[in-house]
């Protein structure tokens, strides 16, 4: 029986699952360092499904893919796409941007797999945007074309962060003193999260070395153990909701704003329930523009594998 792989491979793990017109089968997870190329983990997956005789996959990974080269940036991964499509016997191997298989699962989220965080239905077709804090902060956009959707992958993580109240401006002002440059992904980021709660610690004029990792921070404002951990997460939730809020005055996305990444996921009654919204829609004049613009959270763990899935059916089928 012919079959068709997708991954979804990060700097830690790699999942993998068949495909099967654009659903989610078998699905397996790797550790990457168990593995000395990317092509080894592939072919292990392969022939554990041996009643399977896989013809095409596609995989989607966290680092810029650009030519037939693929260098991972927090991994030692590199790989050449034709040499591993060849080492591994396929007749169609598609390499894209965790983004861009992050944009293409929204179409195809139900209600279960996500939350949504106020405003009103979205519209049908309608240009949608995703974003997501990790180590990192993603962004991307998706728009309706003539066979599907087309993702817009970006660097929109490294724009300017700009202050809105005064946490926010005495944050930049700290982060400014120590980086120089400051960027949203500065703020909405694992590593972001801590660095709010450092700042928020000193300008409380307490010990910033109370907490040491994002971690820490998100459990210690959870359980209300500690002041300044619930104020950082709360103003990190802030920050989430202006940075929303501009995605969607960027492109008029009408059909939603998406939050994805595994940080959000751990806190999601505390987003639903901060300023996040009220963030989201405060524009000034343009309140009304975003007011009726949905936000969801994601809360399926799979949705990359999902996106990678409905690139691959989508594009498949253009070359059938």
């Amino acid at each position: 029986m012919t079959a068709r792989f997708v991954a979804d491979v990060g700097g830690t793990n790699i999942r993998l699952a068949r495909e099967v017109k654009g659903q989610l089968a078998d699905i397996k997870k790797y550790l990457c360092n168990d593995f000395a190329t990317i092509a080894d983990v592939i072919k292990l997956y392969c022939d554990s499904l041996p009643e399977h005789d896989f013809v095409a996959g596609c995989i989607a990974i966290a680092c810029p893919v650009s030519g037939d080269k693929v260098k991972m940036t927090n991994h030692y991964w590199e790989f050449s796409i034709e040499q591993t499509r060849q080492n591994l016997g396929l007749q169609n191997l598609m390499v894209i941007n965790d983004y861009t298989a992050i944009s293409m699962s929204l179409p195809v989220l139900s209600e279960q797999q996500k939350v949504k965080i106020g405003g009103g239905e979205p519209v049908e077709n309608g240009t949608m945007a995703v974003f997501g804090a990790g180590t990192g902060l993603g962004v991307g956009h998706l728009i309706p074309i003539t066979e599907g959707w087309k993702a817009m992958p970006g660097e929109g993580g490294h724009v300017d962060f700009a202050p809105i109240d005064d946490n926010d401006l005495y944050i930049w002002q700290f982060l400014r003193k120590h980086h120089g440059h400051v960027s949203a992904e500065q703020l909405i980021s694992g590593p972001g999260l801590l660095q709010i709660y450092q700042a928020l610690a000193e300008k409380n004029a307490v010990v910033p070395d109370a907490c040491s990792s994002p971690a820490e921070v998100t459990n210690r404002a959870l359980d209300g153990s500690c002041a300044v951990c619930v104020e950082a997460l709360q103003q990190f939730c802030r920050v989430m909701g202006s940075f929303a809020g501009n995605l969607a005055l960027n492109m008029g996305t009408f059909g939603g704003v998406y939050i994805a990444g595994g940080i959000a996921q751990r806190f999601v009654d505390f987003v639903c329930h901060s300023e996040f919204r009220q963030r989201f829609e405060d524009k000034g004049r343009l309140k009304h523009y975003v007011q009726n613009i949905p936000v969801y959270l994601i809360v399926e763990p799979d949705h990359g594998l999902m996106g990678a899935a409905a690139y691959l059916e989508q594009n498949m089928k253009e070359v059938s």
